[in-house]
């Protein structure tokens, strides 16, 4: 690590005991700051990743938010989750007390070269790709941020010479201030997060802080086709690299290939990887075939235009599952592709009305008070060749604590419903 003395003997609050508060609070303690953690759940959860805080020393608020854990403070640290609204981010602003990501904090010890990849839909894929790009070139490479995987926690690890593909979502780029990444990629803008953001200008402009402090040593590799992005090549001061579908190629390939152009990598890696790739968890995710209907997992499909990917790449007729946390964004834009393929869907959790008004007069709805129900439902209604495809269109926090929670439960669900059947089967 670089700056190993910046953060000792500071006091520093930590907002969010998720993954990367966990990792950014024991990470700080042990390079000798002195760590308060606040988090207004008190759950199953908190108390599980509080247990693998690496010390009693560090100061630990549950189920609540006070003003004493962010006064008298020198920095406070957020999670992705917490918006500028959260009572300890208007405290520190009261109390002149700096606010950063865990990204931010991350990236002042980091001496690795980082590859950001931000964008509506694909972040996760992309980020995978570029990693294993760059560790079958020979790097040594760290997959993190978004991802699954916090920054912090593997920031120990990294050495001059190492890089870095990370997955930094708008929410993250809220507050960075140097945060400089080698090279940024903005893969495309969609409608989402109009339930955090005010309109679309606020969202991209959250997206385009992703290269506000690159010279022009660095790279922005963009999306040609993108509309939204005509202005961040304008912007940039950094040297733009745009990248577009071609023959053989799709949208999230293409911009793999222009960052290994611009970090000097032979094309042939790319394309060993892009052969060898299976594909990531909860992103259309083969589960299991029951009496010839295939189910499949797109819990990561947060927005339209994720599950409109899917839909447009299943061949068969489709029971769709639906719904979760709404965050602002238009479910008819759906309808083009859902359109003589999508058979009926089955609607979960808070957002289940709004897609009901918007749909319930083009496609056949019915609704479920559990992702379990629902999956029920879908195979009662499936006929043999059908698929079943999980591809909520929103956010998992009304009843997960993320897209992975709810792809797992999807999963369960499935594999419960195929022992049954087979149990039934041999009855």
């Amino acid at each position: 690590m670089r700056n190993t003395g910046y953060f000792k003997n500071k006091k520093i609050a930590i907002v969010g005991l998720a993954r990367s508060g966990l990792a950014c609070a024991n990470l700080l303690y042990e390079l000798g700051a002195e760590v308060f953690i606040t988090d207004n759940q008190d759950n199953e959860y908190t108390n599980d990743n509080a247990s693998r805080l690496i010390s009693k020393k560090i100061h630990l608020e549950l189920g609540r938010h006070t003003r004493g854990s962010v006064e008298g403070k020198d920095l406070v640290v957020i999670s992705p989750g917490v918006p500028a609204r959260a009572l300890p981010v208007v405290w520190a602003a009261m109390s002149s007390i700096p606010v950063i990501s865990e990204v931010e904090a991350s990236w002042i010890l980091c001496p690795a070269t980082i590859i950001a990849v931000t964008g509506s839909s694909g972040k996760t894929t992309v980020t995978t790709l570029i990693g294993n790009t760059l560790g079958k070139s020979g790097g040594r490479v760290f997959i993190c941020g978004n991802i699954g995987t916090p920054f912090s926690g593997e920031v120990s690890k990294m050495k001059e010479g190492d890089f870095v593909s990370l997955e930094i979502s708008s929410f993250q780029l809220e507050t960075i201030r140097q945060f400089k990444p080698r090279v940024a990629v903005v893969l495309n803008i969609c409608r989402n997060h109009l339930d955090r953001y005010k309109d679309m200008p606020e969202y991209i402009n959250a997206k385009k802080r992703i290269y506000m402090n690159q010279d022009e040593n660095d790279f922005l590799v963009l999306n040609r086709k993108d509309i939204f992005l005509e202005d961040f090549a304008k912007d940039a001061k950094s040297k733009v690299v745009f990248f577009e579908e071609a023959k053989g190629l799709n949208q999230n390939q293409a911009a793999v290939l222009s960052v290994a152009s611009a970090l000097g990598i032979d094309k042939r890696f790319c394309l060993e990887v892009f052969n060898e790739f299976k594909g990531i968890e909860h992103r259309q995710e083969y589960v299991a075939k029951i009496k010839e209907v295939t189910f499949i997992n797109d819990s990561k499909a947060t927005i339209v235009e994720s599950a409109v990917w899917a839909i447009n790449n299943i061949s068969s007729p489709i029971i769709l599952i639906a719904g979760g946390r709404h965050k602002g964004i238009d479910y008819t834009e759906i309808l083009a592709a859902a359109k003589g393929k999508v058979k009926q869907l089955v609607l979960i959790g808070e957002a289940r009305e709004k897609i009901k008004a918007a749909l319930e007069a083009h496609l056949a709805i019915d609704e479920a008070d559990t992702l379990e129900e629902a999956v029920k439902k879908a195979f009662l209604k499936a006929s043999p060749g059908d698929c079943v495809l999980l591809s909520p269109m929103c956010s998992s926090y009304d009843m997960f604590k993320d897209f992975e929670e709810r792809g797992k439960a999807f999963k369960e669900a499935v594999l419960a419903l195929e022992k049954n059947t087979f149990e039934q089967g041999k009855d």
